[in-house]
């Protein structure tokens, strides 16, 4: 439609590039009442039509504005009637297939530029973009309440073209702001990046999360453990190498019952951990022994522990089964903890040995049980994975020029 050649005002710049927009490969597919216009006179679209679009209105209300702007185009992609009166798309310039041959010709002509002060307009974009290349269409990126993001997609009419603007240092800055330009593969690349590492921080956090709440929580049990279960541990030391844990129990029975051996046989000391008053249960059996409390004739050094020194080998003994109890769940076993070893009837070679009682331990802390024989896997919570909330742009409703 170039019948003249003169350089065009800054009005009827922008009164082509928007009608040549409404014709356009990006917005005419889309344009449901531009396409229902299209069928009513062979393609011709009156002018007084072409006003009532909000933008080109906001623009110019004159047609003969619309008239001179279209005269001085030069992309060739609109024809006017003979009488002025009314404009189409030229049948030289027909609609492209929309296939996936197309949609990645779209994808390599264009470029992701971000940078934009959010109160940035389009008319300013596209006067500073004025000069830079053959631009088709600029989209800008809103988020669901339709701000602008500061971001823009920007189609120019080769693939060749947006390489060269992603080269040009002119394009580096806006209004003093620093500009990200990527040609859109790269972009999609570098957001599928950010994502796997979203994906991947999500979830190393969840874990922490969770095992710092674990973590917290067994401190809180260990605690309340630590507070009720008081004057429990006897401490005993000597000359034990013939000495097993049954002896133990065998030189208790009737005076109190032993709940947990920390001894392994060889050493020259352990602990015993009664499920009720240490010191009574000693008395008692020291007392059924004449004053002396032996085992195997061997003598024996005994201490009733207090204070912090009870809490601290309560707390080797509770951290000692349930190191034990996680063995036992990794070997994918309901069994035992161990099996028959020198030392005993029960516990694995060098290991410590619960007590003849098979009942469940009075203890209530998180997986703290010291009856191996009775140990069940505990049910595994499923996992739950947090998605990354970065998808693909909502579909919004399509608006004037590019926005």
């Amino acid at each position: 439609m170039a019948e003249k050649q003169e350089e065009m005002s800054p009005t009827e710049m922008k009164v082509a590039r928007q009608i040549e927009y409404y014709f356009g490969d990006h917005n005419l597919p889309r344009d449901k009442f531009l396409k229902e216009q299209l069928q009513l006179d062979d393609g011709w679209v009156p002018l007084e039509t072409m006003l009532k679009f909000n933008r080109l209105k906001s623009i110019t209300t004159e047609t003969s504005v619309i008239v001179e702007a279209l005269q001085k185009s030069k992309t060739g992609l609109l024809e006017m009637s003979e009488d002025k009166t009314k404009i189409r798309r030229s049948p030289n310039k027909p609609l492209p297939e929309i296939n996936d041959d197309y949609k990645d010709a779209v994808k390599n002509k264009s470029v992701y530029m971000k940078g934009f002060p959010l109160e940035t307009s389009l008319d300013e974009i596209q006067e500073w973009l004025n000069g830079k290349g053959a631009i088709e269409n600029i989209q800008m990126r809103r988020n669901l309440q339709r701000q602008f993001k500061g971001s823009v997609f920007i189609c120019f009419d080769t693939e060749e073209s947006s390489k060269q603007f992603v080269e040009r240092s002119d394009v580096k800055s806006f209004k003093d702001n620093d500009m990200l330009v990527l040609s859109r593969e790269d972009y999609h690349a570098k957001k599928a990046e950010e994502r796997k590492q979203f994906k991947a921080e999500t979830k190393a956090k969840a874990r922490h999360d969770k095992e710092e709440q674990q973590k917290q929580t067994e401190e809180k049990e260990m605690g309340l453990l630590l507070d009720e279960q008081t004057e429990r541990l006897l401490k005993f030391s000597g000359e034990l190498e013939d000495v097993s844990r049954e002896d133990f129990h065998d030189l208790f029975s009737g005076h109190g019952k032993i709940k947990w051996v920390n001894f392994t046989r060889g050493a020259k000391e352990g602990t015993l951990l009664f499920d009720g008053n240490a010191k009574e249960a000693f008395e008692k059996a020291k007392g059924a022994e004449g004053g002396e409390l032996k085992i195997k004739n061997n003598s024996v050094t005994w201490q009733v522990l207090e204070g912090e020194e009870e809490k601290e080998e309560l707390k080797k003994i509770i951290e000692a089964q349930q190191e034990a109890f996680s063995r036992s769940k990794g070997r994918g076993g309901r069994g035992r903890s161990g099996g028959r070893g020198r030392g005993g009837r029960r516990g694995g070679r060098g290991g410590r040995d619960h007590g003849r009682d098979h009942g469940r331990t009075q203890f209530k802390g998180k997986k703290t049980k010291f009856e191996s024989d009775d140990d069940d896997d505990a049910p595994v919570a499923p996992k739950r994975e947090r998605e990354d909330n970065d998808g693909p742009a909502a579909k919004v409703p399509k608006t004037e020029n590019g926005s």
